[in-house]
């Protein structure tokens, strides 16, 4: 776990001993099913280490700029094997986490790995964007909807910003092209109910490319035709001359 400690002491984030063990086990797990489940495809010691746990705490400086996280509601959408969920309760226990995931055989890994490091208050949901931006247990419930790697922002923007009540806020962790999809973006976001309050670049301790935090805040409500039916939003992502 060194170059997790060393990635987190970067970022002024402090790894306990309980933390750390959480964190192997997390590893161990990972590595075990992915050699049947093919689960990521990002599996040596480094990777997973700094582009799986430390790009997923990255997410701390954002969601904590203005106050801790506490026992607010995040639900982390198209999570794949966890991330940045996971690793983000393992620092954050009150945290109260959803995890959405399409794909049936992630969210069996995704229940086992909660089990085995026996989380709680932990909900992991087989299902897509689309569906629970228009299910009244979901829609507009959430103070954070967090996304990494799930898709370009107008087509993310459909899937994240139904989920976020008002006054909630929206976090899409990007990569180098951040500043330039959110700007393709800037009409989805705001017939959605957004408003982009920050675009943080973050360095990784180990990754030479800068990633970035895209905050958005939930402005106004989300019209009631948005998220359209499943598949639509990548058909026909949201923007001026489609609206």
């Amino acid at each position: 776990m060194e170059l997790l400690i060393a990635g987190a002491k970067a970022l002024q984030i402090t790894l306990q001993p309980e933390h750390l063990t959480a964190f192997r086990t997390y590893d161990e797990t990972l590595r075990e099913w992915n050699a049947r489940f093919n689960l990521t495809a990002i599996t040596d010691t480094e990777g997973v280490q700094v582009r799986h746990f430390l790009d997923s705490l990255s997410c701390l400086h954002a969601l904590e700029a203005s106050a801790p996280l506490g026992t607010c509601r995040l639900i982390d959408v198209g999570t794949g094997a966890g991330f940045p969920g996971l690793p983000l309760k393992i620092l954050r226990p009150q945290l109260r986490l959803t995890l959405v995931e399409a794909t049936e055989k992630k969210t069996r890994f995704l229940q086992h790995i909660v089990e085995q490091l026996q989380l709680r208050e932990v909900q992991v949901l087989h299902a897509r964007a689309e569906e629970l931006g228009q299910d009244p247990a979901h829609r507009e419930r959430y103070d954070w909807v967090v996304a990494r790697a799930v898709a370009e922002m107008p087509i993310l923007m459909e899937y994240l910003l139904p989920l976020a009540k008002l006054g909630g806020r929206v976090l899409a962790q990007k990569g180098e092209s951040a500043p330039a999809e959110v700007q393709g973006g800037e009409y989805a976001i705001t017939q959605l109910g957004g408003r982009v309050q920050r675009i943080a670049p973050v360095e990784l301790r180990g990754l030479a490319e800068t990633r970035y935090l895209v905050v958005v805040a939930k402005v106004a409500a989300t019209p009631d035709k948005y998220p359209r039916r499943a598949g639509m939003p990548a058909k026909r992502p949201l923007c001026a001359n489609e609206g």
